[in-house]
């Protein structure tokens, strides 16, 4: 036998399957003595990236993972194994497409041997460490609609001018004109299925929910998913929301959602400034009361608008696709738990909250034909 999988095997057996840092620096010693150990020990990388792909995990899940417990200098080297694996596989969809595209294009930095393999071995005990997740069904759109994709592209200039104004007349105007358009992009999905049924099915997509004021965030997104059709179930521990839906209201959901929440950042970020110079001190209570307040009520203005979109001919159509996704949803999470918002306590956070809130809200527009 070489001395390569040998040094490998020893490496990986003293640092993944031991807990504590002693561990990790026997491995780490052992691979750093062993040049000749490194292509080995980046196939098996490529081997553990692929057991987690085939344990219910995506790029994204991973990445969030990997920066929540490590560092940046992980994510690095995680993207450079993900691309090096992905070479050897068929596409596996749209949005699995998009977020190899998203990982970081940068080399992981190299420094001495020792502190590279200790990185390497971090990363590798995680990754080992993932449990199984329920894989996820890419929707699967029978037909594409004429103007999809042209819609869409619409819809994320206008949210992305919202984020970046800094007059909340202006971001309400034009969020109010992309849930518009969001809305009658998913009212013209419902009438072609209506009208030429298609063997179209619910999939589901993950959304990241990430620390801090996670709890918040779950809520707001649950408040677009609800809203638009879909159903989102909150997985705290690995920071995201897996949302259950009809492909074209699971692209509404992560548009109308990321750009809500850095709206909400926004604002909370100009309420702490005028808190500061009023001479009063903000804390993680106000700002957990200010983003659970504006999860809320923007839950109720979603709401809102979306009713002022129904028509008689219509509620049987959305009615069927909201059947689909809810069993859907039932046979991915037989069960499931509700949690309660904890650490509301802070008066001023929740009114400032529900004031951002109604300067986002959708206001009411005409009923669609």
């Amino acid at each position: 036998m070489s001395s390569t999988p040998t040094t490998v095997d020893r490496a990986l057996r003293a640092a993944l399957h031991e807990a504590g840092d002693a561990a990790l620096d026997t491995g780490a010693s052992l691979l750093a003595a062993d040049p000749a150990a490194d292509a080995e020990l980046a196939r098996r990388g490529e081997e553990f990236v692929a057991a987690a792909w085939r344990r219910g995990w995506q790029p994204a899940d991973v990445v969030r993972l990997v920066r929540r417990d490590l560092d940046e200098a992980h994510v690095r080297l995680f993207a450079s194994l993900v691309r090096a694996q992905a070479r050897q596989e068929p596409p596996r969809g749209r949005r699995w497409t998009a977020q190899l595209e998203e990982l970081t294009a940068e080399a992981p930095p190299r420094t001495d041997r020792f502190s590279h393999a200790t990185t390497v071995l971090e990363l590798y005990r995680l990754l080992l460490r993932l449990p199984t997740l329920d894989p996820l069904q890419e929707p699967r759109p029978g037909r594409q609609p004429r103007s999809g994709s042209r819609m869409l592209t619409r819809i994320r200039a206008l949210l992305a001018k919202a984020e970046a104004t800094g007059y909340p007349e202006e971001a309400e105007a034009l969020t109010a004109k992309a849930q518009e358009l969001m809305t009658r992009h998913s009212v013209d999905e419902a009438l072609l299925d209506a009208q030429a049924p298609a063997p179209d099915a619910p999939g589901a997509c993950r959304i990241g929910v990430e620390p801090p004021y996670e709890q918040a965030k779950a809520v707001l997104l649950d408040a677009v998913a609800d809203a638009n059709h879909c159903r989102a179930v909150w997985n705290e521990p690995f920071c995201f929301s897996t949302v259950v839906g009809f492909e074209a209201d699971l692209e509404v959901v992560e548009l109308l959602y990321t750009s809500l929440l850095v709206q909400a950042q926004t604002a909370m970020t100009g309420a702490e400034a005028a808190q500061r110079a009023a001479g009063r001190k903000r804390t993680k209570s106000f700002r957990q009361s200010f983003l659970a307040a504006y999860a809320h009520r923007i839950g109720t203005r979603l709401t809102t608008a979306a009713e002022t979109q129904l028509t008689d001919a219509l509620l049987p159509v959305l009615a069927s696709r909201d059947l689909a996704v809810t069993d859907a949803t039932d046979r991915m999470f037989p069960q499931t738990t509700t949690t309660r918002l904890r650490g509301i306590t802070d008066e001023a956070g929740w009114t400032q909250g529900v004031e951002a809130a109604d300067r986002a809200r959708m206001s009411s527009r005409p009923r669609l034909p």
